[in-house]
């Protein structure tokens, strides 16, 4: 895991991942103790519940804000992990195009555009989501899990149950 932003000062083009009670929201550092993100009309730090409701939302702005005040009282850290991945673009070109973006209301899906697809895109050119491509996967599990599972009562039942008539008639 990255190291926390409190032991390490963000760099211009940092990716910022800040721990929601119930989700990650993410920034892109852009300097001088500010960051640039994309937030869905509820987001803010402590909207607790309400920002769940980003779910629903289909547009959000692009905010230049401080550091601070987006992150509140929750736990953040630098996370630039997908430089294994990908190479990413010059941090002076990152953040010129942050920049330009902000004031911009955008499209906004939680499966395809996010916060996190957002901030990848600009420092990577790729509009990744490890959060959403977790919880698909989840999804999937539980999916083959339950299938499996109604498989498994089907066989049990064939196997060991029968119907009420086939046992009347096997007597």
């Amino acid at each position: 895991m990255a190291p926390t932003l409190y032991d390490e000062k963000p760099e211009p083009g940092d990716l910022i991942e800040i721990f929601r009670p119930n989700y990650q929201h993410w920034a892109l550092y852009v300097g001088d103790g500010f960051v640039v993100h994309l937030a869905p009309p509820s987001e803010h730090a402590g909207a607790g519940f309400s920002s769940l409701m980003s779910v629903v939302a289909d547009k959000a702005v692009v905010k230049k804000e401080e550091l601070w005040d987006v992150v509140g009282t929750d736990r953040w850290e630098i996370n630039n992990s997908l430089d294994k991945k990908y190479n990413p673009r010059p941090a002076n070109v990152i953040v010129r195009d942050a920049c330009e973006l902000v004031g911009r209301e955008l499209n906004y899906s939680v499966l395809s555009g996010n916060c996190e697809h957002f901030v990848n895109d600009l420092r990577y050119g790729k509009p990744e989501s490890l959060q959403v491509r977790k919880a698909g996967e989840a999804v999937a599990v539980a999916g083959v899990a339950t299938i499996g599972l109604f498989g498994l009562v089907a066989l049990a039942a064939s196997l060991f149950g029968g119907s009420s008539s086939e046992k009347k008639n096997k007597q």
